[in-house]
């Protein structure tokens, strides 16, 4: 156990080093200087040079990328361009609407998935395997914007039991915030839950062929009990890699969802970065991201352990 935490900790501060510095070299390289577009296109030069000054535009790269790195040692990721806020400040705004809105699409989309991947390899070549054979199928193949549309067309502009768009913030209360955050769940778990639902699919019928399945059933154990007692816990392991997987995704690929639904999240927050080239919250949020993502894997390792007790008798590791 000593031995993976201590890989996965090497792998975490590896990852984060190359990926701040891919994201600060790449945001440097990009045409477009953030002081014009702060001032406009119509500043004067000294006023310009005034703002890269006081931004720090001025100073060689590596001085730029040693103050920035050290700033997030430290637990200081600057201050926003365009927002004049320090951006822990903007995250921690941020992610109070993408970490729920995450969470909800995670839960909704296991408790689709999981079932309609067990009935359907419990049933193979059937009625009911076929139909969440033919609905996974769709789902992975309809775009989660255009299904997010769909739902607002549906139950927001024709029903009215949902709102259409927007947050009005936690402090609102707790029901009008869920309310505001039932759509765009669904939007991004309906796509996932597709996706789950045929590695289930496919890891359940793998373990039902198993030797260890074969004799239990031999030793007089019903389909049902052999069913949930041997196949589907050995095939948790593939569902739970997909899920860490979605869950970084759903974290930090809710830019269109949160566009099409107003949502102040952090994706919505990263689009908005990039178009104002506002280079120190680009590089906080990717940076972040990418630490959020191994820290889940992380986890996911974990979990590893806790579904198969031979992993614990190895070497500690479970790659």
């Amino acid at each position: 156990m000593s031995v993976l935490i201590a890989k996965r900790l090497v792998a975490f501060v590896l990852t984060l080093l190359a990926t701040s510095l891919v994201v600060f070299t790449v945001m440097r390289v990009l045409p477009g200087d953030p002081a014009a577009i702060i001032l406009g296109t119509g500043a004067r030069e000294d006023t310009l040079l005034a703002l890269r000054q006081q931004m720090g535009l001025d100073r060689s790269f590596v001085a730029q990328y040693l103050a920035w790195t050290g700033g997030v040692l430290i637990g200081d990721f600057g201050t926003s361009y365009t927002y004049a806020v320090p951006v822990s400040q903007l995250v921690a705004e941020r992610l109070s609407v993408s970490l729920p809105l995450a969470v909800f699409a995670i839960l909704l989309s296991t408790a689709i998935a999981i079932p309609c991947g067990v009935v359907a390899a419990s049933r193979r070549g059937r009625a009911g395997d076929l139909g969440i054979s033919a609905a996974a199928q769709l789902g992975v193949a309809v775009p989660n914007f255009w299904l997010a549309m769909l739902l607002v067309l549906v139950f927001a502009v024709g029903m009215g039991i949902f709102p259409a768009g927007g947050f009005p913030g936690w402090e609102a209360g707790l029901r009008p915030s869920l309310k505001a955050l039932v759509l765009p769940s669904v939007a991004l778990a309906l796509p996932q839950a597709a996706i789950l639902t045929r590695v289930t699919r496919s890891a359940v019928l793998e373990t039902l062929g198993e030797d260890h399945v074969r004799t239990a059933r031999a030793k007089g154990l019903t389909r049902r009990a052999a069913l949930w007692r041997h196949a589907v816990p050995n095939a948790l392991i593939p569902v739970v890699t997909i899920l860490g997987l979605q869950f970084s995704f759903l974290l930090a690929g809710t830019i269109v969802i949160e566009n099409v639904f107003y949502l102040p999240g952090i994706g919505r927050l990263l689009f908005q970065a990039i178009a104002q080239r506002d280079l120190i919250v680009v590089q906080s949020l990717v940076v972040l991201i990418a630490a959020a993502v191994v820290v889940v894997n992380f986890l996911v390792d974990l979990a590893y352990l806790a579904i198969d007790p031979r992993l614990r008798t190895g070497s500690g590791d479970v790659d």
